[in-house]
């Protein structure tokens, strides 16, 4: 790793990237769910960040998220917000939405040393709950910023029968307030997100950042074969209705139907066999479907190609098959301007511009409902995510941050 000086925008978030990974529920490893005491840890940590970089005004809102506003050219004017989430999958990474937390820190406070001030406000926002690991919720945090969550959002619970309304108490916070954290459309020009790209595609490509053209949309299913079950030893081969090899051919129908198109992705990632007997023909199982796509028409057309293939091989081999469709997510386009005013910050460090959609949802999907929206990825290594392994570099972390400062130096509010 090249020596950075410390005060490298890069070395300064490294080092702050490093404080926030010692707040976890777990010893020896990074867990931190929405509304846990290494969250409030974490909220508190980061306050003190904002607050030192030059933040005018930090506040925690009604849902635990933290936001500091560093002013424009005068008070009170329209706001860039730049903003993740700074809660973990269990057992997590140090990088996944920390990283675009440090990175807005980072841009206020060289536009605070510098005594910059522009001709719009930057917000930093650091959301709780974009994980979804603790509460059956939905980027609860950032949908409220955005208008689009609902009271019933707040009744879930987690495995202990703990609502999110209850948990926000225990936090410090008042939820009863929850509707008024709706932003005005007015006051917000645009919204922009750092994140590791949690896929293999820039350093295979020896490529620090790249930019999101859109936040792929998903289609997931249950589907369960049901078949007759019998004794292994005794029911010939021909005369079988097994669901475990009518199923196993089904995922291999899904994968080859995923790799049709460069910008499709389908993957099984749940098989429960019944009964699971080692000398029992397997009579029924279930499996998952999890397909995604950047272009919500070609998404439709491959599940629907991959029904088609799944009943085909049902009715040949003598199985039932239901398909239950329990999760839709459109996909989420990167407002062009953002698209374009992001590669041209790249190029102007030198970097050429890659464009790529994002497996991955992120609180972008959301804030993209309130005003435009748009997105930088890091490389990680080996484009691990959502794990212990999960790592990038202070270089690449401060390449980034640079061409973030560039691009909110050279905003343009023209929607």
């Amino acid at each position: 790793m090249t020596h950075l000086s410390p005060n490298a925008l890069g070395a300064r978030a490294w080092n702050r990237l490093e404080a926030l990974r010692q707040f976890t529920d777990e010893a020896g490893k990074i867990t931190r769910l929405y509304l846990s005491p290494s969250h409030r840890q974490a909220v508190d940590a980061t306050v003190l960040m904002m607050r030192e970089a030059g933040c005018d005004h930090v506040h925690v809102d009604a849902l635990g998220s933290v936001i500091g506003r560093y002013e424009g050219k005068g008070a009170g004017l329209p706001a860039l917000l730049i903003g993740s989430h700074i809660d973990t999958v269990v057992d997590g990474g140090a990088y996944d939405g920390a990283l675009g937390v440090i990175a807005g820190i980072g841009v206020v406070e060289a536009l605070h040393e510098a005594g910059e001030r522009l001709d719009f406000a930057v917000e930093i926002l650091a959301f709780g709950d974009e994980e979804n690991v603790r509460f059956a919720s939905n980027l609860t945090s950032s949908r409220a910023l955005a208008g689009t969550l609902d009271a019933a959002g707040l009744e879930a619970k987690d495995e202990n029968g703990i609502s999110i309304h209850r948990a926000l108490l225990d936090f410090g916070c008042d939820p009863s307030e929850w509707a008024s954290l709706k932003r005005d459309p007015s006051s917000v020009l645009g919204y922009v997100e750092m994140h590791i790209e949690q896929g293999p595609v820039l350093e295979a490509e020896n490529l620090a950042v790249g930019v999101v053209t859109a936040i792929n949309g998903a289609s997931r299913w249950t589907l369960t074969v049901s078949g007759k079950a019998g004794h292994a030893g005794t029911v010939p081969m021909k005369l079988r209705h097994d669901a475990l090899t009518a199923a196993a051919e089904m995922a291999l129908a899904i994968e080859r139907l995923g790799a049709n198109d460069a910008h499709t992705v389908a993957t099984v990632g749940r098989f429960q066999v019944e009964p699971g007997a080692v000398n029992v023909i397997p009579a029924k199982v279930r499996f998952t479907l999890d397909a995604r796509s950047p272009d919500d028409a070609i998404r439709a057309r491959m599940v629907e190609e991959i029904a088609a293939a799944c009943k085909a091989i049902a009715a040949r081999r003598g199985v039932e098959l239901t398909i239950d469709r329990f999760f839709e997510s459109k996909a989420t386009p990167m407002a062009a301007t953002f698209v374009t005013g992001l590669s041209d910050a790249v190029s102007r460090h030198q970097i050429a511009p890659r464009l790529l959609p994002s497996g991955a949802g992120h609180d972008a999907m959301a804030m993209a409902e309130l005003c435009p929206a748009g997105m930088l990825f890091v490389r990680c290594k080996g484009g691990i995510s959502h794990s212990p392994e999960e790592a990038m570099t202070a270089e690449d972390c401060d390449i980034a941050i640079e061409v973030l400062l560039d691009f909110v130096r050279s905003f343009r509010y023209r929607f």
